[in-house]
């Protein structure tokens, strides 16, 4: 029976009272599907958190996770290891681009971005460059709720409760132009020069003092933000120029959700010093994540004694056995399904798709890349977020699951979905948004 007393359970990023009045219970998921306690199938638009990117309940990857758990429950990786540990980190960097082959293993995407943020810092520290202590984000950047993340994040909302946050930080303007960019396919025409902005935050604090600039490539949580063509190259261009580490956050955008590619960083051509990503690294099914570094940003800390701990950091479940087969047993499952191309070669139908509710009451934006988009509706007045959330509550009623943040309706599917499938989400949202007010 499920429980009747919603008080114990301090639900994340989450009304609380609101949900305890109308609770929205899921009991069971297979395929693209998700079940209701009370037997509805709900198709889930936005594989659970941006991160069942193979679909529910896959075969393998159970499998996997059933024979490793009762075989090695856990295994420490301080001063120890364990064979899977070793084979997860040679199969994700393989799948990294460039020379991103040093992988550091936590348990979510929140971990990632700090420890890539601790490895940015350390990184000039042992290079003799100490200075180097002011991290770079981005207005509207979400890089998960470790201090340092929401340090470096953009979101007010994320921000507000928490204090000063870490200090020496500064932030890039948001790319997101409506009025130059409204309803653009794929990546918007305008907007590079907006990374020209590196230029006075390094003229202002001087190169000498900044460690890291940290950017989604796509910004996912926020509303879905593709970047304008050219921006990220002109990024690392600066980068480069000034001797910063370029971080991107492929929380959400790895592991094939924009199609074609595994990472965002491949598919736009540029090549971040420190990649971050979780999620999709194990379809959702064991918590993981891991920040992925250059050959010569690792190379920086192999010096001294041999004996000496070269980066005091780490989880007590850094390379957990578990997660470790789960990872390896989702790769494979990318691999042999073509799961990535299979996303690339369905997106320009999910974007005639989602470009058809152009027109509709309410409908300001539209914005899309790979098997993601976001449709974003004019507030009510006195009530931002009210008329989205409607949508995603209706939605759900009606055997949709979607996202929202703000006045945004985000939707970004398992690479699994189908035609059909395409065509019930958007055709059920387009009902609904004719009929909210």
């Amino acid at each position: 029976m499920p429980p009747t007393n919603h008080d114990a359970f301090w639900m994340p990023f989450t009304a609380n009272r609101q949900f305890r009045k109308t609770p929205r219970m899921l009991v069971a998921a297979d395929g693209m599907y998700y079940t209701t306690d009370d037997g509805r199938k709900v198709l889930d638009g936005c594989a659970g958190l941006w991160c069942v990117n193979a679909g529910h309940n896959r075969p393998r990857i159970t499998q996997a996770v059933q024979k490793t758990i009762a075989t090695l429950d856990f295994a420490p990786t301080f001063q120890m290891g364990h064979p899977l540990a070793f084979e997860a980190a040679d199969r994700i960097a393989a799948l990294a681009p460039g020379d991103l082959n040093h992988v550091f293993f936590c348990n979510s995407g929140s971990e990632a971005m700090d420890s890539a943020l601790k490895i940015a810092l350390a990184y000039h520290r042992v290079r003799g460059e100490g200075a180097r202590t002011r991290l770079i984000g981005r207005e509207r950047g979400y890089h998960g709720v470790g201090f340092g993340g929401i340090s470096v994040g953009g979101l007010s909302g994320n921000r507000k409760l928490y204090g000063s946050l870490l200090t020496g930080v500064d932030h890039l303007p948001h790319t997101l132009d409506i009025e130059r960019n409204a309803f653009t396919r794929g990546l918007p025409a305008h907007g590079a020069e907006l990374a020209d902005n590196l230029e006075r935050i390094v003229a202002l604090h001087d190169a000498s003092t900044i460690a890291a600039v940290v950017v989604e490539p796509m910004a996912g949580s926020t509303g879905v933000l593709p970047p304008p063509v050219g921006y990220l190259k002109r990024l690392r261009e600066i980068c480069d120029k000034y001797g910063i580490l370029l971080i991107f956050d492929e929380v959400i955008t790895g592991f094939g959700r924009l199609g074609g590619t595994p990472f965002a960083a491949e598919k736009f051509g540029v090549l971040p010093d420190i990649l971050a990503c979780a999620k999709g690294v194990t379809n959702g099914t064991i918590p993981m994540g891991a920040a992925i570094a250059r050959d010569h940003v690792h190379a920086a800390f192999m010096t001294g004694p041999e004996t000496g701990i070269e980066l005091p950091h780490g989880y007590t479940y850094s390379g957990h056995p578990v997660a470790c087969a789960a990872a390896i047993a989702t790769l494979d499952t990318y691999a042999e399904e073509n799961l990535f191309e299979r996303a690339g070669d369905i997106a320009p139908y999910f974007e005639e798709a989602v470009h058809a509710l152009r027109g509709l009451p309410h409908v300001i934006d539209i914005r899309n890349v790979g098997l993601v988009a976001g449709i974003e509706l004019a507030s009510r007045p006195g009530a931002v977020g009210a008329r989205a959330y409607e949508v995603f509550d209706r939605a759900f009623h009606k055997g949709i699951l979607v996202r929202y943040t703000g006045d945004v309706v985000a939707v970004s599917p398992p690479l699994i979905i189908e035609k059909s499938q395409i065509d019930q989400v958007f055709g059920t949202l387009a009902d609904i948004i004719h009929a909210v007010e």
